[in-house]
């Protein structure tokens, strides 16, 4: 097979791969969705990153870090990275557990004020996506990736 053959191959490979492959796919609507979130949310100085871990945050009470972690299928040490920025800024408190071993967060009072400053500036974005993509396709987007969720997680 001569080398041009071999490029239009791989080309023909890279668009079946480009069309097909799930993570690929789910991290680029991913990155476009979270740009919704995060100009909206903007005014709050929050990211969508950080108000969605606010979010799981106020749910769960104070919850250990681990258990935070396993709840959003999120890798220990990246959580803890995460949560960094949200701790200086006197959002959340981490504090010892029942053992060395465990760390324990929980909002702050600021760190409430501004979850609920910031929930208008969700809905804001939250309505931008309904009129995008239809309430009809977001309930059905939501059901396939919490399915998706719980078969890869």
């Amino acid at each position: 097979m001569e080398l041009k053959d071999k490029d239009k191959e791989l080309k023909r490979k890279c668009w079946e791969v480009a069309g097909t492959c799930v993570a690929g796919n789910l991290r680029r609507v991913s990155r476009a969705v979270a740009k919704v979130y995060d100009v909206a949310l903007k005014p709050s100085g929050l990211r969508g990153t950080q108000f969605n871990l606010m979010t799981a945050i106020i749910i769960m009470g104070p919850v250990a870090i681990s258990k935070l972690a396993e709840v959003l299928a999120m890798d220990r040490t990246t959580l803890t990275r995460n949560l960094g920025p949200l701790q200086k800024q006197g959002l959340v408190d981490i504090s010892a557990g029942d053992d060395q071993r465990t760390r324990i967060v929980e909002m702050t009072l600021e760190g409430k004020q501004i979850y609920q400053q910031a929930l208008p500036l969700w809905d804001k974005a939250q309505n931008e996506m309904a009129g995008k993509l239809g309430k009809d396709r977001i309930k059905s987007l939501l059901v396939d990736l919490k399915a998706a969720a719980k078969v890869v997680g």
